[in-house]
C-alpha cells in the first residue's frame, strides 16, 4: 500500500521515537544474546542498561542519550584470533558473531556482508597512490550496505516481540527493512521522500511494507514518519541511532576489509557521510580489532559529503564539537542529505582521534566519480557513495597522500538503483 502525505512540519530524518513494548524478550523467541554481550551503555550520561530493559535511546530522565552495545573483550581476548576468524567461510557478516549481540541462530539473515573488496590499479595511478580498493556493498541482498544494520535491528525488534517496525528513510534503508521484515513475519511501514528513486519505492511494495511516501525530503518523511509512531504505540522503530543495533550491523564492513587486507591496516578509509552510521560503526571496530590485539592502529577515517549539504565537513573545519544544521540542503545525493546528523559529535571524534579528515565535492563532481569509476574499473556506484571516490581524488589533489598509501573507497549501494541519474548526467554531457 502506498500513502501520498504532504506534512506541514520539519524534522530531522533521524527521529528518536521508542516503542510502547516493555522490551519483554527471552529465549521464547529462539534469539539469544553472544556470551560476551554484556549490555548497552549510554555515550551521553554513562549508565549501562539490560538490553532487553531499554531497547533504544537512554531511558534516564533528561538524557535520551544513543546507547551502545558493548562487550567483555578481555574473555573475547583469550579466544578470538586470527586463525580461529580466517578459518570460517567467508560467507556472511555472522562469521564475527562473537562481535556482535545476538548469535547466528536465530538470527534474521540473508546472509548480507561478505562482500568484495575490489582492487582499482587504473585509481590508484590516478590518484597518485599505491593501492586503491573499493568495498563494494551494493553486492548485498538489497543491494546496499543498509542490509548490515537491518540484519541486527530486525533481530532485535522480533527479540523484543514486536509485531510491526516503522522507519523513515531517503529510500536504502526503507527497502532493507521492508525486506528483513517480510523475512522475520514482521509489518513493516517506512516513510520515503517524494524524491526516493523507484528502485526503492517499488521494492518496498515487493517486500510488502507499507509505503508513506511524503512530499518534500528526508525531513518531511522523519515528521511524518513521527505522527504514525504517536499514533502507533506497537511501532518498533528502526531509525539510525534510535535502535542500538544498526552501526552495530555496518561495523562488520571494517572487520571485513582488514581481514581481506591479511590483517594490515589501510591507511585511509573514505566514507560517504550523511548519519555517519557506517563511519562511527567502522571506527568502533577497529578500536575493538586494536583491543582485542588483531591490530595494532587505526586507519584514518575520512568522511566525504556533498558541498550541497556538508554540516561535518564545516565542523570539522572550523574546529567545533558539534555541528551546525544546515538550512538549506540541495545535492543530488538524496542518501546523504542529512542536514542536522543526530550522532555528529561521534562523527567528528572518530575522524579526529584516527587522523583523518573531512571532504566535500560538488554534485558534477560527484557525479563524474561514478562514471569515471564505472568506465575505468567497471564497478557501480550509486551517485551516494561515489561521494567518497570524488573525496578521495579530491584529498589527493590537496596533497593529503605522499604515494604509499593504501586508500579504501566504501560503495554503500549498486549503481543499479539510480543508473537513471548517471545516465541523466552523461547526457547533460552530450554523451
Amino acid at each position: 500500500m502506498t500513502t501520498e502525505t504532504d506534512p506541514d512540519r520539519d524534522s530531522d530524518a533521524e527521529t528518536d521515537g521508542k516503542p510502547a513494548t516493555d522490551g519483554n524478550a527471552g529465549t521464547d523467541t529462539g534469539i539469544e544474546t553472544t556470551a560476551a554481550f554484556t549490555g548497552l551503555d549510554c555515550r551521553d550520561c554513562g549508565t549501562h542498561f539490560d538490553p532487553d530493559e531499554a531497547t533504544h535511546r537512554c531511558p534516564n530522565a533528561d538524557c535520551d542519550g544513543i546507547l551502545d552495545p558493548t562487550y567483555d573483550y578481555d574473555a573475547l581476548g583469550a579466544t578470538l584470533d586470527r586463525e580461529t576468524v580466517a578459518s570460517r567461510p567467508f560467507e556472511s557478516l555472522w562469521r564475527y558473531e562473537e562481535l556482535l549481540p545476538f548469535t547466528r541462530n536465530g538470527a534474521v539473515s540473508m546472509d548480507e556482508g561478505a562482500t568484495p573488496l575490489v582492487d582499482c590499479p587504473k585509481l590508484a595511478d590516478e590518484m597518485g597512490v599505491e593501492r586503491v580498493l573499493i568495498k563494494d556493498e551494493g553486492r548485498n541482498p538489497t543491494g546496499t550496505f543498509k542490509d548490515r544494520g537491518q540484519t541486527l535491528a530486525v533481530t532485535a525488534a522480533l527479540r523484543h516481540g514486536a509485531t510491526d517496525v516503522a522507519l523513515a528513510s531517503a529510500g536504502n534503508a526503507g527497502q532493507s527493512a521492508s525486506a528483513y521484515a517480510g523475512r522475520a513475519g514482521l509489518d513493516s511501514h517506512i516513510y520515503l521522500p517524494s524524491r526516493s528513486g523507484f528502485t526503492n519505492k517499488a521494492m518496498v511494495n515487493v517486500h510488502g511494507g507499507d509505503m508513506n511516501v511524503v512530499g518534500g525530503r528526508i525531513d518531511a518523511a522523519g515528521a511524518a514518519f513521527e505522527e504514525g509512531l504517536a499514533d502507533h504505540d506497537e511501532w518498533y522503530p528502526l531509525q539510525t541511532f534510535v535502535t542500538p543495533y544498526r552501526h552495530e550491523g555496518k561495523k562488520t564492513m571494517y572487520y571485513e576489509l582488514v581481514e581481506q587486507l591479511d590483517w594490515e591496516v589501510p591507511d585511509a578509509i573514505c566514507y560517504p557521510t550523511g548519519g555517519g552510521v557506517g563511519l562511527v560503526g567502522m571506527y568502533k571496530a577497529a578500536q575493538e580489532f586494536t583491543e582485542l590485539g588483531l591490530t595494532d592502529e587505526l586507519p584514518g577515517f575520512y568522511a566525504a559529503q556533498s558541498a550541497g549539504c556538508a554540516p561535518i565537513v564545516e565542523a570539522y573545519n572550523e574546529g567545533w564539537d558539534e555541528h551546525e544544521p544546515v538550512e538549506t540542503p540541495d545535492t543530488i545525493c538524496g542518501g546523504i542529505e542529512i542536514p542536522d546528523p543526530g550522532a555528529s559529535s561521534w562523527i567528528l571524534e572518530a575522524i579526529r582521534e584516527s587522523d583523518g579528515g573531512a571532504v566535500a565535492t560538488d554534485d558534477t563532481e560527484i557525479l563524474d566519480a561514478a562514471t569515471q569509476v564505472a568506465q575505468h574499473e567497471g564497478l557501480e556506484m550509486v551517485p551516494t557513495a561515489a561521494a567518497a571516490a570524488s573525496g578521495a581524488w579530491e584529498l589527493a589533489e590537496r596533497g593529503e597522500f605522499s604515494g604509499d598509501e593504501t586508500v579504501v573507497i566504501l560503495n554503500t549501494g549498486t549503481g543499479n538503483k539510480e543508473a537513471d541519474v548517471l545516465r541523466s548526467h552523461l547526457m547533460s554531457q552530450g554523451i
